[in-house]
């Protein structure tokens, strides 16, 4: 693949649709322990459930050694062995119906290489907007960042989280979560779920807590600590990984802006994943 001008990815679109049913919905909400959530025709779908639709439906045949789709399609050809999702951020317009019929158009915005301290790395940046009937519900940007296959785990520096936190709260995490999580979403990145691969192949000390999740737990604690608010606007941005035997934390505190600083963070008060929120 090294003749191929990844470049010319940049422009590329897709539209996919979808129906927001409640099955998914009501599966992540227990895997939440949430026994609440409205899940009947009309109810709003929570922020970020989103991801729960317009699933990478691929058959088996088509699937690469590390559990995800092969490379090539409507993401570039990219032949570095691992791939994460590196950040987001994501504008909420309006809700989200139960039962509605959505459609998310897709534009591949930038790709871009660098050199870091492992070696050559691509990003990939691309747009989404999420729509029904009604109009945009979410316009969403997601980082992809591609990576050469390590031959050690080297654990990132230390970086604590703030002393003047809000809120923080415990989350217990473990492989039944993380393959709730996979099979919702129908990621079969073997990371996640199969720990041979997970510490023989890509080296790390165990399965890997999905990036996405992360970011849910986080904007879920900032809505059940604001009860009364609604999300305008989210990012968050991947900052060392997050293991099933990790004593994870979620919380946050208030910024001059009106809205909150996010963070996750392991046993060790290190920060794994850091994101703000701002409120309508």
């Amino acid at each position: 693949m090294s003749d191929i001008n990844l470049q010319d990815w940049i422009g590329r679109k897709e539209e996919i649709w979808d129906r927001v049913y409640p099955t998914p919905t009501r599966a992540f909400a227990l895997t939440l322990d949430y026994q609440d959530v409205a899940t009947g025709e009309g109810d709003p779908l929570p922020e970020l459930w989103h991801w729960l639709y317009f699933l990478p439906l691929v058959a088996r045949a088509e699937i690469g050694s590390d559990g995800h789709p092969k490379r090539g399609g409507f993401l570039p050809p990219v032949a570095l062995e691992r791939r994460m999702w590196a950040s987001g951020k994501l504008t909420f317009h309006q809700d989200l119906l139960i039962g509605e019929e959505i459609a998310k158009t897709s534009e591949i915005l930038k790709v871009s290489e660098k050199e870091g301290k492992a070696g050559r790395m691509v990003f990939v940046t691309v747009r989404h907007s999420i729509h029904s009937a009604r109009g945009v519900a979410v316009e969403e940007e997601q980082d992809i960042v591609y990576l050469p296959m390590p031959k050690a785990f080297v654990p990132a520096a230390p970086n604590p989280i703030p002393d003047n936190m809000q809120w923080q709260e415990a989350y217990a995490v473990d492989p039944v979560l993380l393959f709730r999580f996979s099979a919702l979403t129908f990621n079969s990145h073997k990371i996640h779920y199969d720990l041979k691969y997970a510490t023989e192949v890509e080296k790390y000390p165990g399965l890997v807590v999905h990036g996405p999740l992360q970011a849910l737990l986080l904007l879920e604690s900032a809505k059940r600590n604001h009860p009364n608010r609604k999300p305008a606007s989210y990012g968050f941005r991947a900052m060392r990984p997050l293991f099933d035997f990790d004593r994870v934390s979620v919380g946050g505190r208030p910024n001059p802006n009106g809205g909150h600083d996010l963070y996750t963070a392991n046993g060790d008060g290190n920060i794994a994943m850091q994101a703000t929120i701002s409120w309508r």
